[in-house]
């Protein structure tokens, strides 16, 4: 399987880069569309590494931020392809999860994937998540992803819109894929502590191998498109949109509750830090401002 599937990495890569490339030059639109300086509107690339304690090399990415835009508070679109042997309680992890075979006695690994989460200016736009990824081992496969919608004030046809894209996305794979991976969508982002969702939800799909490496591309990359249609509507339709201080009070106070998931239940955010990724990169998705009762 090592040999065989290194075209398939270059594949998965290269897509990652391609829909991070379109998402950034739509999201730079965005901003220049509404006039003043060009910076308002700059994504600022920095390079990322994985750390090993030996010093190895281990693969890395790149971080791409904007802040302070007129649109976007903070948005990140994060490219990673990283490499090496999965540490002690990684493969406790995935051996428990995965079931993956022989991981203890080769636990070498491979990832690369995009991910992306928008906090907005006006109250009114909702905030998004989406990521897909691929994750190999020599033992065994897998794909996953998916995106969210993150709304502080709810409008039922915003909802309905990013779930018919989506929806859209997931048709031409089985007429029950968009009902599943809503389901586990649902489950995913739930908090328990809080005993609420995070959003409005989406979809989500992980440990996706059906055997068959291509379709189960496909569907990553067709998640992968559906995201701009999805989303960039909700954008121009909200961005103009009044609003005042208790909007943007209620807008601190979900972002508070979107931290709170991202940083105890995430699996992404938990794999990262653990695997020994850049730290940045990882907690990118926090929000730049938040408020807590």
């Amino acid at each position: 399987m090592t040999e065989i599937f290194e075209t398939e990495k270059t594949q998965a890569a290269d897509w990652f880069r391609s829909l991070r490339d379109e998402i950034v030059a739509a999201f730079v639109g965005i901003e220049t569309a509404q006039g003043g300086e060009t910076p308002a509107g700059a994504f600022e690339v920095t390079k990322t590494k994985r750390s090993t304690e030996d010093g190895s090399d281990a693969g890395g990415g790149e971080m791409s931020v904007m802040r302070g835009g007129r649109v976007f508070e903070k948005v990140g679109v994060n490219i990673s392809t990283v490499y090496g042997t999965l540490g002690e309680r990684a493969q406790n992890a995935m051996a428990a999860r995965k079931g993956i075979p022989g991981i203890k006695d080769d636990p070498r690994f491979w990832a690369s994937g995009i991910s992306l989460v928008a906090h907005m200016q006006n109250p009114h736009v909702p905030a998004v998540h989406m990521n897909t990824r691929m994750f190999w081992t020599p033992h065994a496969w897998w794909f996953g992803g998916g995106a969210d919608l993150n709304p502080c004030i709810e409008y039922d046809e915003d909802t309905a819109h990013f779930h018919s894209a989506m929806k859209g996305a997931c048709d031409p794979h089985g007429d029950t894929l968009y009902a599943e991976l809503k389901a586990w969508a649902d489950e995913y982002f739930y908090i328990p502590h809080r005993h609420r969702a995070r959003g409005v939800g989406g979809i989500f799909f992980d440990d996706r191998n059906t055997g068959d490496w291509a379709a189960d591309f496909q569907l990553t990359k067709d998640v992968g498109s559906a995201f701009l249609p999805a989303y960039v509507p909700l954008v121009e339709k909200r961005r103009t949109q009044d609003w005042d201080d208790a909007d943007k009070d209620t807008q601190l106070r979900h972002r508070g509750l979107y931290a709170e998931y991202n940083l105890v239940y995430d699996r992404g955010t938990k794999f990262g830090l653990e695997t020994g990724h850049d730290a940045n990169a990882v907690l990118m998705s926090l929000p730049p401002m938040a408020k807590w009762y």
